[in-house]
Parts: structure tokens; C-alpha cells; sequence
């Protein structure tokens, strides 16, 4: 028997399609039940509640109770880190959908990836802060700098409020459309609460599409100029 890590196990879980479908459906970042997330696989509810068990069991999906309901969602932001870093994955491998659907150059444009921003305006963002050192890279690490704490300050972001020992301020996410970095960890989550709180952009119903308003794209841009 060989020792170490079991990823023959993860690969099995995140293998079967039906159950690839219910954790790309949950890299929305909200709770859905058993009845959406059966829609979602396409494939019947008593089905879709043998693969919520194997997930679940496996500790990449957790569930909770409300009321009378109960809802599902990924474990953590580990868990959506690796299912993005396997959408890139397939994505450059060629391994792509048959069809591609309508939503698909919104997808690219801004979408949400579990709790932060990412597509094309991830991307501008995560530059932004990179090449005006408001954040630093250090290989696979990723560290907010002085300057990046005044600058977040300045916006309205309570740093010590999202600081965690659970999850951290700031880490790279590679972005399976765009294949280069946009920022996650609590900071990346930060920063989209705040698009959303300003009514700058705003998630669509049912999908993973952050759509900015008019007045959204301006103040986007008018942000990265600020940056630079």
C-alpha cells in the first residue's frame, strides 16, 4: 500500500459527470438544494441524493439545515480553487463542452468563482494590483503590501475585520478562461462585496454572470486608474 494523500478518490468524486455538474453548479457560491442541484446534473432527485451523500462523505460539498430545507454548498474556498484550477485545466487541454452556450462570452467577462471576481475584470484587477505593488507575488504566495493595506483602507475595506485564520487575505486563483491569475481569499471576496454594495455590477439569476451596470464600468475603470 502506498502512503500519502488519496487523490484516486477526489478524482473519482469530481469524475462521475453528474456529480462534476453539481460542484460546477456550486462554484456559484450560493446553497442550492437537492431539487436544483438535481436540475443542474440532470438526473433524478433520489440519484442526485446518492451523489450529495458520496460528496459530502468525500468533504468537498457540505450541507445544512434551514427550516424545513436543506441546502448544499462547496466545503470551502480550497475546494472551488481546485475545481477552477481543473475548469483551466480542461480548457487548455482542449476538453471543452460541445456546444457553447449564450452565456458563454459573459462567463469570460465577469463571472463570480465561489465568493470572488473573475474573468477578463478579475484579470484587469489582479494586474492592476501587481504591477502598481499593491500586491506581491512570491511564487505561489501572495501578500497584500503596505502600500496595498492603505490603498483597501482607503476604499472602505476593514482589513482586520476579514483577516482569518480559517482562509487567507489574499491568494491566486487561476482563472480557467482568461489562464492567468484573479485574486481570491477574503480580500478577493471583499472587493466583490463591495461592487455588489455600490450597485456597480450584479449577479444573474441562476448563473455564475456578474453583469456590470453603465455606470458600473466606469467606476471599474475609474478604479484601475486609481490604482495606477
Amino acid at each position: 500500500m502506498k502512503d500519502g494523500p488519496d487523490i484516486s478518490r477526489i478524482g473519482q468524486l469530481i469524475g462521475d459527470p453528474a456529480r462534476a455538474n453539481i460542484l460546477g453548479a456550486l462554484m456559484s457560491g450560493k446553497a442550492l438544494t437537492a431539487t436544483e442541484l438535481a436540475q443542474e446534473a440532470g438526473v433524478t432527485l433520489q440519484t442526485t441524493s446518492g451523489h450529495l451523500a458520496k460528496l459530502a462523505d468525500g468533504g468537498l460539498i457540505r450541507m445544512r439545515k434551514q427550516g424545513r430545507h436543506r441546502y448544499y454548498a462547496l466545503t470551502d474556498d480550497e475546494v472551488a480553487g481546485v475545481l477552477e484550477n481543473l475548469m483551466h485545466l480542461a480548457a487548455m487541454k482542449g476538453h471543452l463542452r460541445t456546444r457553447t452556450g449564450p452565456r458563454d462570452p459573459a462567463l469570460r467577462h465577469a463571472r463570480i468563482c465561489y465568493d470572488h471576481l473573475a474573468g477578463d475584470k478579475g484579470i484587469q484587477l489582479y494586474d492592476a494590483l501587481i504591477t502598481n505593488a499593491l500586491l506581491q507575488e512570491d511564487g505561489d504566495d501572495l501578500h497584500l503590501t503596505d502600500d496595498g493595506e492603505m490603498f483597501f483602507g482607503n476604499l472602505g475595506i476593514q482589513l482586520d475585520a476579514i483577516r482569518s485564520n480559517r482562509r487567507p487575505l489574499c491568494r491566486q486563483c487561476l482563472d480557467w478562461s482568461e489562464r492567468r491569475n484573479h485574486l481570491a481569499g477574503t480580500l478577493g471576496k471583499a472587493i466583490l462585496d463591495q461592487f455588489f454594495e455600490r450597485n456597480w455590477a450584479k449577479r444573474e439569476p441562476n448563473s455564475r454572470v456578474v453583469q456590470f451596470s453603465t455606470e458600473g464600468e466606469k467606476q471599474f475603470r475609474a478604479l484601475l486608474a486609481q490604482i495606477d
